[in-house]
């Protein structure tokens, strides 16, 4: 666990230079969000950077989010915590996901779609989702290829009344890289407008960028971005039972 002043200082930090960004691309700072990914770190962690203003915060892990949830519940400055899976979400955990996040980054399936909308129906919530695309097309990532984006929101919009796709997400191919990954978050926002024109939907939102390039993911329209490392710090390894 890191010392909570230095903790601040990093968040204030990462704020400053998203803000410097969001100047840079000429967008306004309400057009972007800062999602700090709190994965392995400890909830204390999360309670200091809450306590300093931050409200949306990334897990990747269903039970660690909701243990690391739990935890907080009694804490004024966590009151207004806004959570976000962002991790790869199984079918079989739909029922411990839906409606328990504020925003499920990482729809990739038919058949996760349909799991998530049988647990929203039974507790008659709407989960608001945004589906993962493999900008890349690397066979071991997850999220859906390009071209079976359009079949999945079909889907969504015919066949799962309580789930709301508000977007898109991704990880790009190139790790840390800054301007490198700039022509994967440019697909995005593409693909994006492409949806929004075949569904008529809004679609508000792209989740797209990191500590080592969310400048190029503002640049090219990012709305949500998803910082862990530059706040909390490296991740510790992650403890398996």
């Amino acid at each position: 666990m890191m010392d909570d002043s230095a903790l601040r200082e990093r968040y204030r930090s990462v704020l400053e230079r998203l803000g410097e960004a969001v100047a840079r691309a000429g967008r306004t700072p309400e057009e972007v969000r800062l999602i700090a990914v709190s994965k392995l770190h400890p909830a204390a962690d999360v309670a200091c950077v809450a306590a300093a203003g931050q409200v949306d915060f990334g897990e990747n892990y269903v039970q660690e989010a909701l243990q690391k949830r739990q935890e907080l519940v009694d804490q004024p400055q966590c009151r207004d915590i806004r959570w976000h899976m962002i991790g790869h979400v199984q079918s079989r955990k739909a029922a411990q996901v839906a409606g328990a996040f504020a925003l499920v980054h990482t729809l990739d399936s038919v058949k996760l779609a349909d799991a998530l909308e049988k647990r929203a129906a039974a507790l008659d919530v709407v989960q608001p989702v945004l589906c993962e695309i493999n900008v890349g097309e690397e066979p071991q990532k997850a999220g859906i290829m390009a071209d079976a984006l359009p079949g999945l929101a079909e889907h969504v919009l015919a066949h799962c009344p309580h789930l709301e796709l508000q977007g898109l997400m991704c990880l790009p191919p190139v790790f840390d890289a800054g301007e490198a990954a700039r022509p994967y978050f440019a697909r995005l926002y593409r693909l994006r407008e492409d949806l929004r024109a075949r569904t008529g939907l809004p679609l508000p939102h792209l989740s797209m960028g990191m500590s080592g390039d969310f400048a190029a993911a503002v640049a090219e329209g990012a709305t949500l971005v998803r910082i862990g490392t530059d706040i909390f710090g490296p991740r510790p390894p992650k403890v398996t039972a």
